[in-house]
Parts: structure tokens; sequence; C-alpha cells
């Protein structure tokens, strides 16, 4: 009878930890707001606790990482975005924020793609659906893979015309990935 007992509660421990497990991680909510910066403008952000996103964070930190960009100039009326933001830009602006959260520089094999990219609104886009789409100035996409899989994605809405605040926005978006721990 006792050699019945320790297995019973050993099979009982590991499922509630399995529960608790499974509870915890479900309860991401992704139109929850998990810092103040996402609150500025509209964010969305979904986090996939498949792939491997707690390998990820050090990546920045040890300088093991590749930047992709593009930038999406508006087509159907003038661009305000093109004359003052080229891709290269932007890139300096990125790397200057994650310069910042580089501790060391460790060789890894592995890589996290930091894929990103500035889409300016184009308010005179007939697909555009209702007044709500013409509100912001543009939005900034970024992807953060490893091993060609996505572990997180954050999509944030940039307001002035001029794009004076998407280094804030990138700011917002490499602080909301670095803080999933």
């Amino acid at each position: 009878m006792k050699k019945m007992i320790l297995p019973g509660i050993l099979i009982l421990l590991i499922l509630f930890v399995t529960f608790a497990v499974f509870e915890e991680v479900n309860k991401f909510d992704p139109n929850k707001k998990r810092l103040a910066c996402q609150e500025t403008t509209t964010t969305f952000e979904k986090i996939d606790f498949e792939n491997p996103i707690w390998e990820t964070n050090n990546l920045i930190e040890t300088n093991n990482f590749i930047v992709k960009s593009d930038i999406e100039y508006s087509k159907y009326m003038p661009s305000h975005l093109k004359d003052i933001l080229t891709v290269t830009q932007a890139d300096e602006m990125l790397n200057s924020i994650l310069k910042e959260h580089i501790k060391s520089n460790i060789a890894n094999e592995k890589k996290l793609i930091i894929d990103y990219y500035i889409y300016e609104n184009d308010k005179e886009d007939k697909g555009k659906k209702g007044a709500k789409s013409k509100l912001y100035a543009g939005y900034i996409l970024f992807e953060f893979k490893l091993d060609n899989k996505l572990v997180y994605k954050i999509q944030t809405d940039y307001m002035d015309i001029d794009g004076k605040d998407i280094k804030e926005r990138m700011v917002c978006a490499i602080d909301s990935f670095l803080s999933i721990k």
C-alpha cells in the first residue's frame, strides 16, 4: 500500500505544477498593456510562448542580433516621411537604442533577427475604412525571430506626421520585448 501512495502523490504533484504553469502561460491578454509606453498609442503585441522567447532577450544583451528593415512610404498621397527618414537613418536610430542594452560581446552561433518596418499611413488609400484609420501618422511593426520562428511581434502607432515620435515608439517596442522574462 505504501508503494502506491508515493507514486500517487508524485503524479498529483506533477499534474498540479503542470496545470499551474499552463494557467500562468494562458493568462496573457494581448489587449492588456504591460508597459506604460504601450498606452501612449495603439499598440498590439503577440508573444509566442511555444517558441524560445526565453532564450532571446540575452541575445540583444550579448550583441547577437541582426537587424532587417524597410520603410513603406505613402503611395496615394504625398509622403511626408520620404524626405525626412531613410532606412539607413531608421537603422541608426534603432541601433543607438539597442546599443544601450548591450552588456557584453559574447559570440553565439544563434542570432536574433529583429525584422521591422515603418509604415506611413496613406490616408488617401481607398481601402481605408472609416475615420479611425486616418487618426495616426503610421505604425512600426517589429518581429523578433530565432531559428526562423517568430517569438515576439509588436505593432505600435506613431502620431507625428514628420515622424518625430518614431524613436520613442522604437524604444517602447524594444523595452516591451526585453521586459519578457
